[in-house]
């Protein structure tokens, strides 16, 4: 009798511990916000122009091709100077994109009055194209794409999360000054996406 008590206590005992560990390694983890710099992203660079967009999840931080192209799986899409969100009539996600007139260090909460624009149709886009419209300017004498200092594109993405994102290059490994004869079309961008929903950029 005495042995079939030692031995009863034991087995309580090793399920209190058993149960103890594994509440511990499966409490979940609510931080999965992250920042992340993408480099020489493709925005069909290919010669001869194949005249197509490359589309990236911010959150799988992948392009996303195929048939996912016409979900809201991916956020943003590239071609050329061109770019594209994934929200408003023609689209099939609930983004839209804000340009904030500030640098991307700064931002570090979307503002309440910031109004999120939709592309409407292939000429009325959430981001502007055109020197000085939207994220680039165009030097025409020496033929080179550059950034607009101070903007930073705010991005809600296809599944109504938001993002902040700050282009760095326009040309291949992202020279410092770079001329005509550096290969265009590939972006360098980095982003901070914030997983909670919430419009905290930080």
């Amino acid at each position: 009798m005495k042995t079939k008590t030692i031995l009863l206590s034991l087995f309580t005992t090793s399920l209190f511990f058993t149960a103890c560990k594994k509440d511990e390694v499966t409490t979940p983890t609510t931080s999965q916000s992250f920042s992340l710099l993408v480099k020489d992203l493709d925005a069909d660079a290919a010669q001869p122009y194949k005249n197509q967009f490359t589309y990236y999840s911010f959150k799988d931080q992948k392009v996303i091709t195929g048939s996912d192209t016409a979900s809201n799986k991916w956020d943003i899409a590239f071609k050329g100077t061109t770019i594209i969100i994934n929200g408003g009539p023609i689209r099939n996600g609930n983004g839209g994109a804000y340009i904030f007139q500030g640098s991307y260090s700064e931002l570090l909460n979307i503002p309440e009055t910031a109004q999120f624009r939709v592309d409407s149709s292939a000429t009325s886009l959430a981001i502007p194209t055109g020197s000085g419209n939207g994220w680039y300017n165009y030097n025409s004498q020496a033929f080179v794409i550059s950034p607009i200092p101070g903007r930073t594109l705010v991005i809600k993405t296809g599944d109504g999360k938001y993002a902040k994102m700050e282009v760095i290059s326009y040309y291949k490994n992202a020279p410092v000054a770079p001329t005509q004869a550096d290969p265009a079309r590939y972006y360098t961008f980095r982003y901070f996406y914030q997983a909670d929903g919430s419009k905290k950029m930080q």
